[in-house]
């Protein structure tokens, strides 16, 4: 029977500097440095989990790179993204079309266009955003750049039934849903806790703890199966999270619900290689798709910058749980282009020739170059697209500059579907909280007006138009 245990690496063992004596209970032992200890002069050697078979172990082994990297670079993509066999692409970074055997996809050229439209108009709502909160009417923004074929893909694959839960940067598929991109703006301009109803667009809140969602989606998802809705015509989930959400506990808790209960949920995880400051290589040793097949169900890797394959890709996928097929993991291979927010530095850890690679796979730009090189496009079409960003860019702007501040006491509406005695107390007393500001200016209920103030009549408490921050009422209206 394998002896499964650790081995190290090389046939001896040496002391190392850091290790120290210490005395318990009249003994001595050896112990590694621990907090506030120095910083060891050596590295500690390295230990792995193997599996002995005849006295004979595999740990000895150098390990294989995780991909294959000529293939790759075939492919336009970089080395990581592996081999033509792992990675699936139907349209290349220079707009050439290329068919796949299992995901073929007919496409006609008013389709075209329109995913056209999608990408340009998505990223120049994302350019005004960073626009917007660089001039202080946003406080933080999660850019989309480099990611819109990702989205836009997957988010026209969805069925008009289907549920999407998205993490806090899936502009493009609020996009697909039909979700008012002025209502994006508005959370992340601090007035609004979310701004539209999950129910009227299948499109969930914005979750911003990261990879939460992947369990509400599967929940969601256990639910539609017990009612019966899957089938043709019927419902399907899919929950949308990034490289570094693999992870978190809460993802891998929902790849084994899923896979236990064969849940009609579609795990798209849009790998743009950085959690924020933390590189792919810190999440998985082998490729992210891959770690579908411990969980027990199929893992998919896709170039997240060809549009046409993530719709394939993510249309195949939903169909699959919609036939009670379970779920599927979907790996699109993409690259962050812009900060992690608005807060962020990337110039701080990575490399600008690494940048500088990924805009000759520009998604936008291979989907601009297959238009004209088939035929399907003209000079007033791209001329027509380009206005109509203009257009947007303004009325967003607009709309933007011209949300009303909420009144204070909004944050208390909509936590319950009813009242709660809880919360109601907590509301009562911030609005005391308030009035006292107004008390206070004038010397308190009923007290002498302040030094230069006009005389004034005793306060109702609740009824003072209180100033909170920034100096707006419990109305919104500017005192």
């Amino acid at each position: 029977m394998p002896a499964r245990g650790l081995h190290r690496r090389s046939d001896t063992y040496t002391a190392l500097p850091h290790e120290k004596t210490s005395a318990t209970n009249g003994r001595q032992r050896n112990r590694l440095a621990g907090p506030g200890d120095p910083a060891p002069a050596l590295r500690i050697k390295e230990w792995h989990v193997s599996v002995e078979t005849g006295g004979s172990s595999a740990a000895d082994e150098a390990i294989p790179p995780p991909l294959a990297s000529a293939p790759a670079a075939a492919a336009g993509l970089p080395p990581e993204a592996g081999a033509p066999e792992e990675l699936i692409q139907l349209l290349t970074p220079e707009g050439e079309r290329v068919d796949h055997p299992d995901f073929p996809l007919d496409i006609c050229a008013r389709e075209l266009q329109g995913l056209y439209r999608d990408l340009v108009l998505v990223r120049r709502m994302d350019t005004e955003a960073i626009a917007l909160q660089r001039q202080g009417e946003l406080g933080i923004w999660a850019s989309l750049l480099g990611q819109e074929a990702a989205q836009i893909g997957s988010g026209r694959a969805l069925g008009r039934h289907d549920m999407a839960f998205p993490t806090y940067r899936e502009h493009g598929v609020a996009w697909c849903r039909g979700v008012d991109p002025v209502k994006l703006l508005e959370l992340f301009r601090g007035v609004s806790h979310g701004g539209w109803d999950p129910a009227e667009h299948n499109f969930h809140l914005y979750t911003i703890v990261i990879g939460s969602q992947t369990l509400h989606a599967t929940g969601y998802a256990m639910g539609v199966q017990r009612d019966g809705a899957t089938g043709d015509g019927g419902e399907a989930v899919i929950a949308y999270f990034g490289d570094g959400a693999t992870s978190q506990g809460d993802v891998n808790e929902a790849f084994i619900w899923a896979s236990v209960f064969n849940a009609p949920v579609v795990f798209f995880c849009q790998n743009n290689q950085w959690a924020i400051s933390e590189p792919l290589e810190r999440q998985s040793r082998i490729p992210l798709y891959q770690r579908a097949r411990g969980f027990g169900f199929p893992g998919l890797r896709v170039d997240g910058n060809d549009v046409l394959a993530c719709l394939a890709v993510t249309r195949a996928a939903l169909r699959a749980a919609r036939e009670g097929q379970g779920p599927t993991m979907i790996e699109a291979f993409t690259y962050r282009m812009g900060a992690h927010t608005t807060t962020d530095d990337p110039t701080r850890y990575r490399m600008a020739a690494d940048l500088e690679a990924w805009k000759l796979r520009d998604p936008v730009e291979r989907v601009k170059a297959y238009l004209v090189r088939s035929g399907a496009a003209d000079a007033s079409f791209f001329d027509e697209i380009d206005a109509e960003a203009d257009r947007l860019g303004a009325w967003l702007r607009e709309a933007c500059r011209a949300m009303p501040d909420p009144a204070p006491l909004s944050a208390f509406e909509h936590v319950y579907a009813g009242p709660h005695p809880v919360l109601d107390a907590e509301r009562d007393a911030y609005a005391a909280y308030l009035d006292s500001f107004d008390d206070a200016e004038h010397g308190g209920p009923g007290g002498p007006p302040s030094p230069g103030g006009p005389p004034r009549e005793p306060s109702v408490p609740g009824a003072a138009q209180a100033r909170g921050t920034g100096g707006f009422g419990r109305s919104g209206e500017v005192q």
